[in-house]
């Protein structure tokens, strides 16, 4: 979902929404992609409150949900030395230093966070968890690429107990994963949030779903919900809906 635009050493500058956000990232690795984007998209229009953007990168869906939604103020949180510094250079160079800014520290270390006081403050928090259990899969020998593919001790629920963390008491949360991690999405909000809402994302139409979307409620105990779910191709390419949301034309609007 992001094109390419030129290459810069070890470094690309690539294209979202339709050219709107120009982002640096590594020519390698881990990259923004679908997924950020439809994070992104997963964000209300309206939405005016505090958003955080939770293992970052280099910015991707959260300096997106910026530009889709002008009245929100967003927090890209970020570990890694590099992805924090292409998030910083991001941010300034698409003019959204007024509205975003970067926390640089370990999302899974309450000290880490408290240092910069970011727990209970958000209104929303955005989030594309390491998709793979520690021991899981063969991990990389790139270690940037490694920590954002496979998640460190305690796995994805200290993940999304990090997540709840950094929401007020009756905050947001929206993630995407894997559609097979849905069992172990849920078992981490029971007791913790509710009104959880699942969108499942297929690549055609027919096929099983290869991503899910959630989004929970803190504190809610409000039932389960499944949305209708989301198709990205068909025979021509991306479908007219997913093309609408590539350019920041629409959200998702679940």
């Amino acid at each position: 979902m992001g094109d390419r635009a030129e290459s810069d050493g070890a470094l690309t500058r690539d294209a979202f929404f339709g050219g709107r956000l120009m982002l640096q990232q590594p020519a390698k690795g881990h990259r923004g992609g679908t997924d950020a984007v439809l994070l992104a998209a997963a964000v209300p229009r309206d939405f005016a409150g505090l958003l955080y953007d939770a293992g970052a990168g280099v910015g991707t869906a959260g300096l997106g949900a910026a530009l889709t939604c002008p009245a929100a103020r967003v927090g890209l949180v970020e570990s890694d030395p590099l992805s924090a510094r292409l998030a910083a250079t991001n941010i300034a160079a698409n003019g959204l230093a007024d509205r975003v800014g970067l926390h640089a520290c370990d999302l899974l270390s309450p000290a880490s966070r408290n240092a910069v006081a970011l727990d209970g403050k958000a209104d929303l928090v955005i989030t594309n968890p390491p998709f793979y259990a520690l021991g899981a899969v063969r991990e990389s020998s790139d270690p940037r690429r490694r920590a954002a593919h496979v998640s460190g001790e305690g796995g994805l629920e200290a993940w999304i107990v990090a997540c709840l963390a950094l929401l007020n008491a009756h905050g947001t949360l929206i993630l995407i994963h894997r559609a097979e991690a849905l069992p172990d999405m849920l078992a981490a909000l029971q007791r913790r949030a509710g009104a959880v809402t699942v969108l499942p994302v297929h690549t055609k139409a027919g096929e099983p779903a290869k991503r899910v979307l959630a989004r929970a409620v803190k504190g809610s105990r409000a039932p389960l919900a499944i949305a209708p779910g989301l198709v990205l191709r068909d025979d021509a390419g991306f479908t007219v809906e997913v093309e609408r949301i590539n350019r920041g034309e629409a959200g998702l609007g679940w």
